[in-house]
């Protein structure tokens, strides 16, 4: 077969997976529907983080349908679905598992035998994450990055693919802790949910107040979810795009010179190279759903504030003058405004 051959055939099939992503996109979205009325932008920066294969910490009131959110996606899915209620007692173990001795009826010899935890899933829901202290909060840290937990020595893979959607309460102070830097670090976006409009809230009365029980049935499974974030890496993206989103992180950094002077002011520490690596995933995904073939300037400033949101640490003059990381965002996108084609 010549190379133009397979090329066309390379060609094709590029097509038809493209063509499938999209298709289970849309359908992600009608199943999800039928659950979650509005909240568009937060449904699709975590389905942004699934499609990458990030972790997604969501940050909302209490009553803003997290935990619903969290679920109805892993339905549709088709993932194993586990969620673990994080509070002030929990312990590690309860998180990875753990080793117990088991004795043979017949010939009376122990052994020792792993019982995996609930982290053994594909969407593991860590719900109000920040209510338990570091230590617990730590066990996440190898899954997250490695997908894989150590247990008394003993290393296991987790199952492919996995996701950590942790949630947490902004308002709640009392009785939490605040999550690490490093484990913050390795979360893909930070959304943030809101209270609804009037007309949404109108749709939430007519599906929660009446004898019918929504449903999401699964559109995917977890053997197409890998396949399509392979496709996700090959998404091309220019030099001059990829410039734009490392040129926005490192000027979040107030020891690099192309800091403005307000990140020099209210910045203690900006983002990390992850910063940049995740903005450009995150940017190939949001191409795909938007049905194009390549990432734009669009796309990078779309998805600054949730991707470098949770990455700055800002000083005390910051919260003297009452700013938080998305003002700071916010002013840098307008000083560095997108290069004309």
């Amino acid at each position: 077969m010549s190379a133009t051959v397979a090329n066309q055939l390379d060609a094709a099939e590029l097509r038809n997976q493209v063509n499938r992503f999209q298709q289970a996109y849309s359908g992600i979205v009608d199943q999800v529907r039928r659950v979650i009325v509005g909240q568009e932008e937060v449904l699709d920066q975590v389905l942004i983080a699934l499609f990458v294969g990030g972790n997604c910490l969501i940050t909302g009131l209490p009553g803003t349908a997290k935990t619903l959110l969290v679920r109805t996606i892993a339905q549709t899915l088709g993932l194993a679905f586990k969620r673990i209620q994080f509070t002030p007692d929990l312990m590690p173990s309860d998180i990875t598992g753990t080793d117990i001795i088991e004795e043979d009826p017949a010939t009376g010899r122990r052994t020792w035998t792993f019982v995996p935890g609930p982290i053994f899933a594909n969407v593991l829901l860590a719900d109000e994450i920040n209510r338990t202290p570091p230590k617990t909060q730590s066990a996440l840290l190898e899954a997250m990055q490695e997908h894989a937990c150590t247990v008394r020595g003993n290393n296991y893979k987790l199952p492919n693919p996995f996701f950590v959607l942790a949630t947490q309460n902004p308002i709640e102070l009392e009785g939490t802790y605040p999550l690490p830097e490093a484990q913050l670090d390795r979360f893909l976006f930070n959304v943030m949910l809101d209270y609804l409009s009037a007309d949404d809230e109108m749709k939430v009365i007519g599906l929660t107040t009446t004898t019918h029980i929504p449903q999401a049935d699964a559109v995917t499974n977890g053997e197409e979810i890998l396949q399509f974030q392979q496709l996700v890496r090959m998404v091309p993206i220019a030099d001059s795009v990829a410039r734009y989103a490392v040129d926005i992180v490192r000027a979040t950094r107030s020891v690099d010179s192309s800091a403005p002077d307000f990140v020099k002011k209210y910045v203690n520490y900006g983002s990390s190279v992850r910063g940049s690596q995740f903005l450009v995933l995150a940017g190939k995904a949001r191409a795909l759903m938007k049905q194009r073939y390549h990432v734009t300037y669009e796309d990078i400033q779309a998805l600054t504030t949730p991707v470098l949101r949770h990455r700055l640490l800002l000083n005390f003059q910051a919260e003297s003058d009452q700013l938080s990381t998305d003002d700071i965002l916010q002013r840098l996108l307008e000083i560095k405004p997108a290069p004309r084609s």
